[in-house]
C-alpha cells in the first residue's frame, strides 16, 4: 500500500526541465523530508504530484477527482496568508470541507477532528481569536492545524517550519513524525538539514530536478553529497536524544 506513487514525473517550466523523471513511493508510516538547494525542484515536484502543474509521467494523486484528491492528501503550500478575518477555530474548520458533501453541517466527527488539530498545534488559547490579528508564526500554526483537521492519509507540506521560532519548529516536526508513527504519511520540504535529519524517517535529496539520494538520513547526508549538492560540510554526533546532524561550514563542490 502506498500513500503516494510517482513514476517518471517530469515538469517543464518554459524551456527548462524543472523536474526530470522522478520516481518515488511513499508508504504509510513514513515522514519523508524533501531536501535540496534553492531551485532544486522541491516545490515544483510537490505541486505536480498533486496535479497542480502540467507534467508527464504519472502520479497516484494527479488523476483523482478534486474531492477524492482532497480526501487522500492535504496540501500546505509555502506561501501562507490568511485572507479573511475569521476565528482560528473557523479557519481550522475549513480543513473539513472535503468531507462536507452536499452542504452537510459539521458533525461530531468533524468537530472532534477540529478540536484535535487545535490541541496538537497548541492553539487552544487562541481558538477564539481573529486569525488575521495573529502574528505570522501563529497564522502559520493555524494553517498547519487546518491541514491536520483535513485528516488525510497523506500530508504534503512545503517548508512548514519557515517563520516559526525554534521551539515551534521542533514541535511541528515532532507532530509530523507522530502522525507517521500513527500510520499516516508526510512529505515535508525542508531547508533545515538538522531538523530533517532528526525528525524524518527518510530523506529524498533533489539536485537540479533529479533525485540525488533517497534513504535513511544518515545514508543520505554524506560528506560527498553535502559538498556536491549543497556546498557545505556536516557532522554527525551521538547525543542522549540520539544521532544529531549539524552543518559545520562551506565546502568546495564535488560531484554528488
Amino acid at each position: 500500500m502506498t500513500a503516494l506513487a510517482l513514476s517518471g514525473l517530469t515538469v517543464r517550466l518554459g524551456q527548462r526541465e524543472a523536474v526530470s523523471g522522478v520516481s518515488l513511493d511513499i508508504a504509510p508510516g513514513e515522514c519523508v523530508g524533501l531536501i535540496g538547494p534553492n531551485g532544486a525542484g522541491k516545490t515544483t515536484l510537490m505541486r505536480a504530484a498533486l496535479g497542480l502543474l502540467p507534467c508527464t509521467g504519472t502520479s497516484s494523486l494527479a488523476g483523482l477527482a478534486p474531492r477524492a484528491r482532497a480526501r487522500a492528501a492535504a496540501w500546505l503550500p509555502q506561501t501562507r496568508e490568511v485572507a479573511w478575518p475569521v476565528t482560528v477555530e473557523t479557519l481550522v474548520a475549513l480543513g473539513r470541507t472535503p468531507w462536507l458533501a452536499g452542504g452537510r453541517r459539521l458533525s461530531s466527527v468533524d468537530r472532534a477532528a477540529i478540536a484535535d488539530a487545535i490541541e496538537r498545534t497548541g492553539l487552544a488559547p487562541l481558538a477564539r481569536r481573529t486569525a488575521t490579528e495573529l502574528s505570522g508564526g501563529e497564522q502559520a500554526l493555524a494553517l498547519i492545524a487546518r491541514v491536520l483537521a483535513q485528516d488525510t492519509p497523506l500530508i504534503l507540506a512545503d517548508e512548514p517550519v519557515a517563520g516559526l521560532d525554534p521551539a515551534h519548529q521542533i514541535a511541528t516536526m515532532k507532530l509530523f513524525a507522530s502522525l507517521a508513527a500513527e500510520g499516516r504519511a508526510a512529505l515535508v520540504s525542508l531547508h533545515d538539514l538538522p531538523l530533517a535529519a532528526r525528525h524524518c524517517t527518510r530523506l529524498v535529496m533533489l539536485d537540479r530536478g533529479r533525485i540525488a539520494a533517497d534513504g535513511p538520513p544518515r545514508d543520505v547526508l554524506t560528506r560527498q553529497r553535502l559538498a556536491g549538492v549543497f556546498g557545505v560540510t556536516g557532522l554527525w554526533t551521538e547525543t542522549p536524544q540520539g544521532p544529531a546532524f549539524q552543518v559545520t561550514g562551506e565546502a568546495a563542490k564535488e560531484p554528488a
